[in-house]
């Protein structure tokens, strides 16, 4: 699967935990966050577009840094 790599604005326990609870909830979906450097690295075959969607759902600016 491939990994994406996403910058999201997060600042706090509590953005990580709401960027937590979202993906989460996706099937088939493999996910770390580095809070200190506000990065997500999400393993999954869904195309970028709705990974993106997703993330901002959290309501924080999400940038997509590309496939590491």
């Amino acid at each position: 699967l491939p990994k994406h790599e996403f910058e999201v604005a997060m600042t706090c326990e509590g953005c990580s935990g709401a960027v937590t609870r979202i993906l989460t909830k996706l099937p088939d979906v493999k996910f770390e966050i580095d809070l200190p450097k506000k990065l997500v690295w999400i393993e999954s075959d869904r195309d970028v577009e709705s990974l993106t969607d997703t993330l901002k759902k959290c309501g924080k600016e999400v940038k997509y840094n590309g496939t590491k």
